[in-house]
């Protein structure tokens, strides 16, 4: 089957800079779109920023929109999410996850790595 693993969390000083990534596993990997979202304590799971298959075509949310950067890497068959300028409300689970439609919501991602932490403090 196949299987999405985050690495790069970890504490963040506010205005600093962290480099998420995931790699994908598995006899058999297509994924057309690949995402980011992030859940806070107490917090419903948002959408952060999706990337489609060439990597030439992103979507981010308002919130990180100038901060953030997403990529993927095929020949490596992993996703990046650079995040710049880091303000303490980044802080959160971030999980990578997979889709065969385009969309932001996180229904249509059939496939979820398990998460990892990023804080940022002030």
């Amino acid at each position: 089957q196949v299987q999405l693993v985050e690495s790069g969390g970890g504490w963040g000083q506010a205005g600093g800079s962290l480099r998420l990534a995931c790699a994908a596993s598995g006899r058999t990997f297509r994924s057309e779109v690949m995402g980011w979202f992030r859940q806070a304590p107490g917090k419903e799971r948002e959408f952060v920023a999706v990337v489609g298959w060439s990597g030439s075509s992103t979507y981010y949310a308002n919130s990180v929109k100038g901060r953030f950067t997403i990529s993927r890497d095929n020949a490596k068959n992993t996703e990046y999410l650079q995040m710049n300028s880091l303000k303490p409300e980044d802080t959160a689970v971030y999980y990578c996850a997979a889709a065969r439609v385009w969309s932001q919501r996180s229904s249509d991602f059939g496939f979820w790595g398990q998460g990892t932490q990023v804080t940022v403090s002030p």
